[in-house]
């Protein structure tokens, strides 16, 4: 049973380094990736990109706040998820799942151009954004995840086809119900982190982000994905520039 795993980029953003990991500074290029997994009973994309209107009215969608702490210059038409699977001859009305590993614009401002697919979160995740005050304080926009799809909330880890080849895994912390996917191809397996860990000195030097949900539960969380890594399995880092040089894009397989 062949499971095969693409990487694709949906656009770069400028944000501010301080935000990302403590005691640095200065502009940084962000890739925006989500990822294509094809496995024998259903196709799964983890995370899909923006929204399209970022590339014209950022502040009318994120407000201005937002809209001065990144720029979307990077953001180009032909980087939106339905237009890098059509480039790579997949329709993007038969995905079957979405895996949202948490409910950031950047993670999950795509799922609308995804109109067919059970979305995958976390439910502590989905409650949060539910709640006005958790919401707002989390930076979540209803307009990017609420659209009608078929929910699975997952309680902690989840096997999405019952084998062990794709699972998701809580590594709560960055957001209130953040997860990461376990994806196990014939040549090992991979950790797609999500915000979990945005590069690899974050998991290397446990210098956190400047704004966190819940400090320790996202230490917990690397020490998760530093486990996994120990054990074998290579650790797909968030929005990692000089690490996502190195990763195969669509159509290539990451493997």
């Amino acid at each position: 049973m062949t499971v095969r795993l693409y990487a694709m980029t949906c656009g770069r953003i400028t944000g501010r380094l301080k935000d990302m990991i403590e005691g640095e500074d200065g502009p940084v290029l962000l890739p925006v990736p989500s990822y294509l997994v094809e496995h024998p009973k259903g196709m799964v994309l983890f995370d899909t990109g923006m929204h399209p209107s970022l590339q014209t009215d950022a502040a009318g969608r994120l407000g201005e706040r937002v809209a001065r702490i990144f720029s979307f210059d990077t953001f180009l038409p032909g980087d939106e998820i339905d237009r890098r699977l059509q480039a790579i001859d997949r329709d993007p009305g038969r995905i079957n799942y979405i895996v949202n590993s948490h409910l950031h614009f950047d993670h999950c401002g795509g799922n609308q151009l995804i109109p067919n697919a059970t979305v995958v979160v976390q439910r502590r995740e989905w409650e949060a954004a539910q709640t006005p005050e958790l919401a707002a304080k989390s930076g979540f926009y209803k307009q990017d995840f609420d659209h009608g799809h078929p929910l699975l909330l997952a309680d902690g880890e989840h096997d999405l086809f019952g084998d062990g080849r794709v699972v998701c895994i809580p590594t709560y912390g960055h957001t209130p119900g953040h997860q990461s996917l376990r994806v196990r191809v014939d040549s090992g397996e991979v950790v797609l982190a999500g915000d979990a860990c945005y590069f690899c000195r974050t998991l290397r030097d446990r210098r956190l982000p400047r704004f966190v949900h819940d400090r320790e539960a996202m230490l917990a969380s690397l020490d998760r994905l530093a486990a996994l890594e120990r054990n074998g399995a290579r650790i797909f880092f968030g929005h990692d520039s000089e690490f996502w040089k190195s990763v195969p894009q669509a159509p290539e397989l990451i493997f």
